[in-house]
């Protein structure tokens, strides 16, 4: 590195991997890399998937879950972390103590329950330390409206019901709240942002394909990539809704399922 270089932003992504390369780590790296970002992974599961739904599941220990994680932050640094599909109660308790032990402060989660094709990918019992255990930690955490509903409880279908969910989402400890609204009716999607007293929202026109597998990944992961770089919270919401809907739209329209998106944009370094 010459002396006039600038050291690149690090972010570490805690997720499964995706075996057709959608979702999980291969989305997030690929989006951290996106955005000029040094991506790095602990993987908490393989997973035998593609757009058509997922084959299989292979857990990994809490313990080496834990040494993948020690051997990134020991030695490379991280600027920015996200979680993503955590599986278990003892992944979700040992993922939060070693962050909260690291001291990261821009931490996304993405509390990823359910895949695309409908498999379950947090068990529900782990729920309750999801919300007790690594919320409080998160500068952001990225919910869909399913995600809220387990979350909170309830039925979310309007604006209305977001910013209530979004309310009592950052009542469990998160300083921020981004709330995705594409699983909502009608042709607008909008997207909400709260911090605890002001709510901005993000709307666009819905996109009418079947290739949006990895869109969850993909819009946190954005924001990780933002925050490392040092941005702030509104700057990285309003940079992971454009990347992810360019991404959407630009889609490699691969495999009969619900296909991936395509990751692979210039303009975001």
């Amino acid at each position: 590195m010459t002396p006039s270089a600038q050291p690149l932003a690090r972010a570490l992504s805690i997720a499964g991997s995706d075996s057709g390369g959608g979702a999980g780590i291969q989305a997030d790296l690929k989006t951290f890399s996106a955005f000029g970002v040094y991506g790095m992974s602990a993987i908490t599961a393989i997973t035998a998937q593609n757009t058509v739904g997922v084959q299989g599941v292979h857990p990994l220990s809490p313990e080496f879950i834990a040494l993948q994680f020690a051997s990134v932050v020991d030695d490379l640094g991280v600027d920015a972390v996200k979680t993503g599909m955590l599986g278990d109660t003892d992944v979700v308790l040992t993922v939060a103590a070693m962050i909260a032990d690291a001291g990261l402060a821009r931490l996304v989660v993405d509390p990823v329950m359910v895949s695309k094709s409908g498999a379950d990918l947090l068990q529900p019992s782990a729920v309750n330390a999801l919300r007790q255990s690594l919320l409080p930690l998160a500068m952001v955490v990225t919910p869909n409206l399913p995600e809220a509903q387990a979350l909170v409880g309830g039925r979310i279908a309007t604006v209305a019901d977001m910013a209530e969910a979004a309310r009592q989402i950052h009542a469990l400890g998160p300083r921020w709240v981004v709330l995705k609204g594409g699983h909502a009716d009608g042709e607008r999607v909008v997207d909400l942002l709260y911090d605890g007293q002001q709510i901005q929202t993000l709307e666009s026109q819905r996109l009418h394909t079947e290739h949006t597998h990895g869109t969850g990944c993909t819009f946190a992961a954005a924001m990780t990539a933002v925050l490392a770089r040092g941005s702030s919270v509104t700057e990285a919401f309003t940079e992971a809704k454009r990347y992810t809907l360019a991404a959407i739209e630009n889609n490699p329209g691969l495999g009969r399922g619900h296909g991936p998106l395509n990751h692979l944009l210039d303009g975001y370094r």
